[in-house]
């Protein structure tokens, strides 16, 4: 009994943690005793290794809940992590998106601002008369030069709209005119007024075109409802 006394007082006067963790084999052969005990009958050694049992359970308690508070807050601040890295990716996404709106807003604009310029080239080409070798050479000098900048605008991706002997598009095309005619089917375009550009597939300006009604007198399903696309055309997309 005294071996047994002294060694539960001893146990008791060690440091807190000490037989609960960096000595595991005194806590085996404190039950070993306590269970001699039992079986012997000796109510102060039970009573001593309970207390000791008690203060082991405590100091494991509280070493649960330590561990389950650290790891409540690695979960936690792992998941702000991953918030804070969606945001960012979001934010990110957003800015190039933004980068390549405005950017496509600005091409736009520069490309509608050298259409009149296209305008101007292809008017002078159909009404200037050449009668000399000297204009003939002049003219050739210029149509080259007109040459490289509409192969530049192409690799921009600007393209004239189709018109002539294809359907009416109101998203493409407005009508400025609609005649009778005997060999184009009603809702096909017979005349180009003016070309209209895309870029891409954004309208810079839609075609002006004139619409085949049909034959006079054959019966004709209805022909296409003439669509005026608002301010001067399709709207652009």
């Amino acid at each position: 009994m005294n071996t047994r006394g002294s060694y539960v007082a001893s146990l008791q006067a060690s440091p807190r943690n000490e037989a609960n963790s960096k000595h595991p084999a005194d806590v085996k052969s404190l039950i070993r005793v306590y269970k001699q005990a039992l079986l012997e009958g000796d109510e102060i050694t039970v009573s001593e290794i309970e207390t000791v049992l008690r203060r082991i359970e405590k100091e494991k308690n509280k070493m649960d809940q330590k561990v389950l508070s650290l790891s409540m807050k690695i979960a936690s601040e792992k998941e702000a992590k991953i918030r804070l890295q969606a945001d960012f990716d979001n934010t990110r996404k957003k800015l190039d998106k933004d980068k390549l709106s405005t950017e496509s807003n600005a091409k736009v604009q520069i490309m509608k601002s050298l259409l009149p310029i296209i305008d101007s080239f292809e008017s002078a080409r159909q009404q200037i008369k050449l009668d000399t070798e000297k204009e003939k050479k002049i003219d050739m000098s210029y149509q080259g030069i007109y040459r490289q900048f509409v192969e530049v605008l192409r690799h921009l991706r600007l393209a004239a709209i189709a018109t002539v002997g294809k359907p009416f598009d109101p998203l493409l095309h407005e009508a400025i005119s609609r005649e009778e005619s005997e060999t184009v089917k009603a809702g096909l375009i017979t005349e180009e007024l003016n070309r209209g550009f895309i870029l891409g597939d954004r309208v810079l300006r839609p075609a002006k075109v004139k619409v085949s009604l049909g034959p006079i007198n054959k019966k004709n399903p209805s022909p296409v409802e003439e669509t005026t696309p608002s301010a001067g055309g399709a709207d652009v997309r």
